[in-house]
């Protein structure tokens, strides 16, 4: 799969490397978001191929991209959506790159002099809702960002949607846990114990008084000094979550399911849009500076209800 997504600020074009080091970084970044993209999705195409005729009966669904351009600043990316699966009801898998302006209050928010508001960014994000309430929806992200400075952000976490799976005890939270610590550990011996109660505080709805899922890890601003280590890192955790999750998957979609198990995701489901539209950073990050409506909105579930 070929995706021509090549943009910049005047000519379309993806700049070249030489043009500035911080060009040359985002290029480096961008073009791995974009080769794992396109690996996700992949594998995801191939699990629809997987899946149980007896559970889940139909045709395999397969990926439409859509290419879009920011209205305000320029770049823009390129939005893969898949929908009405066997196995997935609704995925969102998308990579973009910009040059943009912060907003004052974003700016003396974010690294940097605080003045400054011209950024840099590329991403890729995703969020999977199976059609299995026994198969745990999954979210990552991972970006980089820089204004008078540059960082990686992003994170991973699974949500199960059955009681009885959503504890960081049950199985497999231990197995993705224990993913994502791998990929810690790779680079640093405390990122785990640092980036993992991140995740359980950022995943955490206040007015509900509880957590989305079973978390993961979380981490913002990350900025060594070194840009290969923590390039390295954002790229351990992408790879982490293209082996655990499919890893989960396989096993769960062998299961089948009662009509209280989808009455019980489809409420589950529900803390999914408050935590995205109440508290989601790169929700609000994406429509304060011009993102793609419906890739950030991509996020919400085709299917849910509310007590």
């Amino acid at each position: 799969m070929t995706i021509d997504t090549d943009l910049d600020a005047d000519s379309g074009r993806t700049p070249a490397a030489s043009d500035n080091p911080v060009e040359a970084r985002r290029a480096q970044a961008r073009a791995w978001f974009e080769g794992l993209r396109d690996k996700i999705c992949a594998e995801v195409e191939t699990l629809e191929r997987e899946a149980p005729a007896a559970l889940f009966p139909g045709e395999p669904a397969t990926f439409t991209y859509k290419p879009w351009q920011r209205k305000t600043g320029s770049g823009g990316g390129v939005g893969g959506f898949l929908s009405n699966g066997r196995l997935f009801e609704k995925i969102g898998i998308h990579t973009s790159s910009a040059n943009g302006q912060l907003t004052p209050e974003m700016a003396k928010s974010v690294p940097g002099d605080g003045v400054s508001r011209d950024y840099v960014s590329t991403s890729i994000s995703l969020i999977m809702h199976p059609r299995s309430p026994r198969v745990p929806t999954v979210h990552m992200n991972t970006r980089f960002l820089s204004t008078s400075q540059g960082w990686f952000g992003g994170g991973a976490d699974l949500t199960p949607m059955l009681p009885e799976q959503r504890s960081q005890e049950a199985e497999d939270a231990v197995t993705f846990h224990a993913a994502m610590k791998r990929a810690c550990d790779a680079h640093d011996p405390g990122y785990y114990d640092q980036f993992k109660p991140w995740a359980d505080k950022y995943f955490f709805l206040p007015h509900r008084g509880t957590a989305r899922g079973v978390g993961g890890i979380f981490f913002d601003y990350l900025n060594s000094g070194n840009f290969d280590h923590d390039f390295a890192f954002a790229r351990d955790v992408g790879q982490a979550l293209l082996e655990v999750y499919p890893q989960i998957v396989r096993k769960r979609m062998q299961e089948a399911w009662t009509e209280e198990e989808r009455a019980q995701q489809l409420a589950c489901r529900g803390l999914y849009v408050e935590f995205n539209l109440l508290y989601d950073r790169g929700t609000m990050f994406g429509l304060q500076t011009g993102g793609n409506t419906e890739t950030i909105m991509s996020s919400m579930p085709p299917l849910v209800s509310w007590s």
